[in-house]
């Protein structure tokens, strides 16, 4: 999309997408319209296969109106500064183990090596007994989801069957909790899911419970996908490590700039709710409209040298809610932007400090580039390092 944009000169157009006739926006102006609550259902914006992987149905982002609200209310009550605090406690504790399994190794895959200490860190956050081993399994799981939700035929058919495993392993965490067969902390987060009330005060379906397990699970494993571009931003911008290992305050310019700039899952969709008129276009219900969220990321009227790596723009930087949408625009709690956003962003921070700070590696040669053709995206190699070394 980005492409096109430029080409036309505009923030929308009109295309087909899959033979289906789709509306592509950008920009804040844009995300501004599409994160209006209520105005778009989210359920009917993807491609079943593609919903079903990240989300699925009957989650928290398939609602709208008092069911969402609440749900939502539930993911944020997750995510305090305290809980924050204490999942990066334990994903730093993860990351300073496998340092030391690096040293002496030929090389590793920084964002494969995230992923298993993210879904081990957050397993034992959520309160899952889960031993090492499962946990680096479970990490793969997540991964194969979010690797097949943009794809068609053997990868995306693969990772449906994957979440079918994985969906039947959650239920029985949330059966086990419900019988007390498992004894976990009640503020827990598996306990919350588990016990947790929609807004007709009746439980949530087991299967629906699963579901929202894993999306407390799954994109939190994700994260590898930022702080593999985190780690890449360190080799690109070298000049920048001291400056990280000192300042709390340009290491979150840094982490948002990462964010900001290197593309994460580019577009997402949603179907018109209702009749609606915006800049002069009627909008008409069951319009389908892609917001191009790395385009707005990159728009030259909220972003001046969008193109260029450049953390300082954070110094005077006041958030409009639309214009830094790499999870999603608007408010947290009322529209569909991700509830562990603030939690992504600590991570990150947390990860590129232990980088900057806590070893020494070299980058060899390896192919870096990252094609927005493939979505979520990547840097091709994974983003490789080796000999590494404590500090």
């Amino acid at each position: 999309m980005p492409r096109r944009f430029e080409a036309l000169g505009a923030d929308a157009f009109t295309t087909r997408l899959m033979l289906r006739k789709v509306l592509c926006v950008r920009g804040e102006d844009g995300a501004r319209m599409f994160y209006q609550p209520g105005r778009f259902r989210r359920k009917t914006g993807l491609p079943p296969t593609a919903l079903a992987l990240l989300q699925d149905f009957g989650s928290v982002t398939t609602h709208e109106g008092d069911m969402h609200r609440q749900r939502k209310a539930m993911f944020m009550s997750l995510f305090g500064p305290h809980e924050r605090q204490r999942l990066v406690d334990l994903a730093a504790a993860q990351w300073r183990e496998r340092f030391d399994k690096w040293r002496g190794m030929p090389g590793v895959i920084v964002h494969h090596e995230a992923e298993i200490v993210l879904c081990r860190a957050v397993c034992q956050w959520a309160g899952i007994p889960i031993g090492p081993e499962e946990a680096t399994q479970r990490a793969r799981e997540f991964s194969a989801m979010v690797d097949g939700a943009a794809s068609v035929g053997p990868r995306n058919w693969k990772a449906l069957l994957i979440r079918t495993r994985t969906e039947h392993w959650a239920r029985a965490l949330i059966d086990a909790v419900r019988a007390g067969t498992i004894q976990v902390p009640l503020e827990s987060p598996l306990s919350v899911i588990a016990r947790h009330r929609d807004a007709d005060g009746e439980l949530l379906r087991r299967k629906h419970a699963a579901v929202e397990l894993i999306n407390l699970l799954r994109p939190t494993v994700a994260v590898s996908r930022f702080i593999a571009f985190g780690v890449l931003a360190l080799h690109q911008h070298p000049q920048s490590r001291a400056r990280l290992a000192e300042d709390d305050t340009y290491l979150t310019w840094f982490a948002q700039e990462v964010r900001r700039y290197y593309p994460f899952i580019p577009a997402i969709g949603g179907v018109a709710s209702h009749d609606f008129d915006w800049h002069g276009m009627r909008i008409a219900k069951g319009t389908w409209v892609l917001i191009d969220l790395y385009g707005t990321d990159h728009h030259p009227a909220s972003w001046g040298d969008p193109e260029t790596f450049r953390p300082e723009r954070f110094e005077r930087w006041e958030s409009s809610g639309f214009d830094l949408i790499p999870q999603g625009g608007g408010d947290h709690y009322a529209g569909h932007r991700c509830p562990g956003e603030f939690a992504t962003l600590d991570l990150v921070k947390s990860a590129l400090r232990l980088f900057a700070t806590e070893i020494d590696y070299a980058v060899p040669p390896q192919d870096l580039t990252v094609s927005l053709r493939r979505m979520p995206t990547l840097p091709a190699s994974g983003m490789v390092i080796r000999d590494v070394r404590p500090l």
